[in-house]
């Protein structure tokens, strides 16, 4: 085992203290708070108040158990030197005990597990300065680029899947036949040009200290509802009922899960790794969206940040975060633009979240292709994820940002890239990837 790490669990089922889950004192202490991050997200207000009266229940239901532990133990220090009727009395009155003490266990389990279950529903407190409202009312942070006048060029673009074919790069028909709608080939220059992005994004993220790791991509539950993706996200992911596991749709799941149930230390913080590994979602409710394409599909592939680092630190953190996925996209030479994302549109995790856009000329429009996300402490404390310093222990903060989703990158790529014959411009970054390769040359 690695010298900073130390496990305080056995890591099967959920730590023992329930804390772990909310911080209790701060819901008892500022429940407004709490509240009015659910109101900004859109999300359940009445939970806040169900959490804190479960809370008292379970608080009440653990000092009846401990006071009838504590007589009970008294009693059985009196009853060797009792004697006579006395002895008979005590003995009488620890049957009672012994059944009124199982019934207050039973009570106490019932009652910390009615708590656990409830505030697993409250999602991460929101940044106070997140913009408000839902999907759609993001703030745009800056514009990078200028977007080609095709036009003026004389010449219309044309989308990735014809370029695809033209390059003999990506095949959706066989994709589809092979496996359904949703899936593709990446074939020659395609699976190409993924290996090159992969391996630039590994490159730049091991020149800032990331430690690449090629994680699992099934994980148990607990991984998934640590990380907060069984809540709202629940009809976006792949489970396999027969073995009780799940397709992740990020590496960020079983990098986050990496150092579950461990005590860290303080002077290793931030712990940086860069992950690499198929992402499977399910796209629920996406249905007639994007049907056309890579652009929304069940698999892909994607180089993933995570940091587990000091709380004090996470908000720098996390402008870090997006300062190298900015990096990455100067790099394509893509326009692309930072939005901050309304507090409406987060995930359960995510106190803030920036998403870079890339310009897409064929729809006219940005579209995402990466995003960076403070999820503060809120998978720690489901994960029991901490580190010791001067003052004792206390949760790490974990935050993610997506260096390359190659799949989009692709069609960022080739569409912005193109030229009137069908042939592809690489960008300079990339060309020692590709062999030193210039340009994309179609089919003969």
């Amino acid at each position: 085992m690695d010298p900073h790490r130390k496990p305080v669990a056995d890591g099967v089922g959920w730590p023992v203290t329930l804390d772990a889950v909310i911080d209790p004192k701060l819901l008892r202490e500022n429940p407004e708070r709490v509240r009015e991050s659910q109101r900004r997200r859109g999300a359940s207000v009445e939970l806040v108040d169900q959490v804190l009266a479960a809370e008292e229940r379970r608080r009440s239901a653990i000092a009846s158990y401990e006071q009838l532990r504590s007589e009970q133990k008294g009693l059985s220090k009196q009853i060797p030197r009792a004697q006579g009727d006395e002895k008979q009395q005590l003995l009488a009155r620890t049957r009672e005990l012994a059944a009124q003490v199982k019934a207050a266990e039973a009570a106490m389990a019932e009652a910390e597990q009615e708590y656990q279950r409830l505030s697993l529903q409250i999602d991460n407190l929101v940044e106070d300065d997140v913009p408000p409202g839902g999907e759609d009312d993001y703030v745009v942070l800056e514009e990078v680029g200028q977007p080609r006048d095709f036009a003026a060029e004389g010449f219309a673009p044309r989308d990735h899947v014809d370029l695809g074919r033209i390059l003999g790069a990506i095949d959706v028909e066989r994709g589809a036949k092979v496996s359904g709608a949703r899936f593709y080939y990446l074939t020659g220059v395609g699976a190409l040009l993924e290996l090159a992005l992969v391996n630039m994004a590994v490159d730049q993220a091991l020149s800032y200290g990331f430690t690449p790791v090629i994680p699992p991509s099934l994980v148990k539950p607990r991984a998934m509802e640590g990380t907060g993706f069984l809540g709202q996200a629940a009809d976006d992911v792949y489970r396999l009922e027969r073995d009780d596991l799940y397709l992740v749709g990020t590496s960020e799941v079983p990098l986050a899960a990496y150092h579950s149930d461990e005590i860290l230390r303080a002077d290793q913080l931030p712990l940086r790794y860069a992950g690499f590994s198929p992402c499977f979602r399910r796209e629920a409710g996406s249905y007639g969206k994007d049907t056309r394409g890579i652009i929304r599909v069940h698999w892909f592939d994607k180089v993933e940040m995570f940091s587990f680092c000091h709380p004090d630190e996470a908000r720098e953190e996390h402008r870090r975060f997006l300062a190298w996925e900015k990096e990455f996209w100067d790099k394509l030479e893509v326009p692309y633009r930072v939005i901050d994302t309304a507090a409406g549109d987060l995930g359960a995790s995510a106190a803030r979240k920036f998403d870079i856009e890339a310009w897409l000329p064929t729809q006219g429009r940005y579209r995402e292709v990466t995003s960076t996300s403070n999820c503060t402490e809120f998978q720690a404390r489901r994960l029991a994820i901490r580190f010791r310093d001067d003052t004792g222990t206390r949760y790490v903060a974990t935050l993610n940002g997506t260096l390359v989703a190659v799949a989009r990158a692709i069609v960022a790529l080739l569409e912005n890239h193109q030229e009137a014959d069908g042939g592809v411009r690489v960008p300079k970054a990339l060309q020692p990837y590709l062999g030193g390769r210039a340009r994309l040359e179609p089919l003969a």
